[in-house]
């Protein structure tokens, strides 16, 4: 009896053990595990039945009836390269854009993702470059040189040469192969040689206009400096001279005022004054006179006074 039960038992756990490797070998076969960032496509016979885009525990039915795939949803970078395109003015700039992206989130976007280019993010991102490097010649030839290479910031407009390749790429790399491009911008931006010559010619005028901008304004200022200086010394000797020509009037008439009341004191003595200013203004050192000396002036030097000639 204690043999037949211990073989009992041994069938019964070898039996238990065979459920628990079934189940194992089924739940392995059936259970889905969705990681984050990752999406799962599940296909029927090769076709996609359903996607699996919320992280955690998901079932199918074994394989061969159904297979998984497991799409990378995480976000990535891609570079161009350098391209050398046109601006709107005829001039070549050489452009290196990189653009950010990743598959997007909806099923039919990543059934489309894995129609274009078969779940290979390499062949994506080869895609991408070929595509934004023809968008980059469409999106230079709606902006001028100047617009793009320039010494002052409030010329330049990179920011919308990189809106406007984002807004140019965005809706047809959707469509065409479900990812979503979450920013493009410009990484590297230089001159082919004739650019560069171009470039370095016209930053030379435009100082060259700016210093002789300057240079006429600083001759205007020092004109108008010398012209104002000019008036204002003429208006001074202006009042100057009206001044003195008034010091010069109350002079005379006080003088006249003084000798018109000499005259009414003494008339006599007036006159003898008057008559000897004119002999001292007359004669000087050395002169030599023949004149008679009965006769003005000098009849004063030998007649006494109050005689009349």
């Amino acid at each position: 009896m204690h043999q037949s039960d211990r073989g009992e038992r041994r069938g019964v756990l070898r039996y238990l053990l065979g459920v628990v490797v079934v189940g194992a070998a089924v739940l392995a076969a059936t259970a889905v595990m969705v990681g984050a960032g990752q999406s799962v496509v599940v296909t029927r016979f090769g076709a996609p039945v359903r996607v699996l885009t919320e992280p955690g525990l998901a079932w199918k039915l074994p394989a061969p009836l159904e297979e998984t795939t497991v799409v990378d949803m995480r976000l990535r970078t891609s570079s161009t390269g350098l391209n050398d395109v046109g601006t709107r003015d005829g001039l070549r700039i050489l452009v290196q854009a990189y653009v950010a992206w990743q598959v997007a989130g909806e099923e039919g976007e990543i059934r489309q993702f894995l129609r274009a280019v078969g779940n290979d993010p390499d062949e994506t991102a080869r895609q991408l470059r070929s595509f934004v490097g023809s968008a980059l010649q469409v999106t230079a030839s709606s902006f001028d040189f100047a617009e793009l290479v320039n010494t002052d910031p409030a010329r330049l407009r990179l920011s919308d040469f990189e809106q406007r390749l984002q807004a140019q790429i965005a809706a047809p790399v959707l469509q065409n192969y479900g990812v979503r491009i979450r920013q493009a911008g410009i990484e590297v931006l230089s001159l082919p040689d004739a650019s560069l010559t171009a470039t370095v010619a016209r930053m030379r005028s435009e100082r060259e206009t700016v210093a002789a901008e300057r240079t006429a304004e600083g001759r205007r200022a020092a004109a108008e400096v010398r012209s104002n200086a000019e008036r204002d010394g003429r208006i001074v000797v202006a009042r100057a001279q009206t001044a003195a020509a008034g010091l010069d009037a109350q002079a005379r008439r006080e003088a006249a005022d003084i000798r018109a009341r000499a005259y009414l004191a003494d008339p006599q003595l007036y006159t003898l004054m008057r008559s000897l200013d004119t002999l001292a203004q007359s004669v000087g050192p050395g002169t030599r006179l023949v004149l008679r000396s009965d006769e003005a002036p000098f009849s004063a030097l030998v007649e006494p006074p109050g005689v009349k000639p």
